[in-house]
């Protein structure tokens, strides 16, 4: 049975986002806080540390049934178990995931425009990543922001799942819910708050207008 994306509230692994504090703890605060979906991205660690990463990642997230998606290592994703592998526009190809994951298993695509979204969605992706949405520092090298109605293009030009990704806060994220996004995906907007807790519990409960 192929895979589906069934969840609304993704957190995207950065470690240079917690102020200096352990990311695994952080991790696991915002799982219990409703985060249901890890993406550990750490793309200046080697194999060998992700791999590391990874296998302290895994039980975090299998104890709360939150899904696990490794950032464009297919075969660090085939090892560690993971539920899905995460690409970049400019990865393999989602068809070349699927024979290292299975029909099984989960296959994303950060896009950044309704033709990428496009393609992504011919070459057999299971959920489209979409952003910049607004500004923010950890998306920099992705280009200026695409704002609200280039999201609300790309959801209505596919038929995947979209999921939202840059910037939002809890002043934006009603305009975000409002084009109808499959959930949105964070990490500063986590990461970095004083109480990660507190910060995925508050996201969390506006998803729930997405249920």
């Amino acid at each position: 049975m192929k895979a589906e994306a069934d969840f609304k509230l993704m957190l995207v692994t950065d470690r240079y986002a917690t102020g200096g504090r352990p990311l695994l703890e952080l991790i696991a605060q915002a799982v219990a806080g409703g985060v249901d979906a890890v993406q550990l991205r750490e793309k200046d660690l080697s194999a060998r540390q992700l791999m590391e990463l990874g296998l302290k990642l895994r039980p975090i997230c299998k104890q709360s049934e939150a899904g696990f998606l490794i950032n464009d290592r297919g075969d660090l994703a085939h090892v560690l178990e993971a539920d899905g592998i995460h690409l970049t526009s400019r990865s393999y190809s989602p068809e070349e995931a699927r024979k290292l994951l299975g029909e099984a298993g989960l296959v994303g695509v950060s896009t950044h425009s309704l033709e990428e979204a496009n393609r992504a969605e011919r070459a057999g992706a299971d959920y489209i990543l979409f952003g910049p949405v607004f500004a923010t520092a950890f998306k920099l090298s992705y280009g200026s922001p695409q704002g609200i109605g280039a999201l609300a293009q790309v959801i209505n030009g596919v038929s995947l799942p979209v999921y939202a990704i840059g910037g939002i806060n809890g002043e934006n994220l009603d305009a975000v819910l409002d084009v109808g996004p499959a959930g949105i995906a964070l990490i500063s907007g986590i990461l970095s708050q004083p109480d990660v807790y507190k910060a995925a519990a508050r996201f969390r409960e506006k998803m729930a207008l997405l249920s």
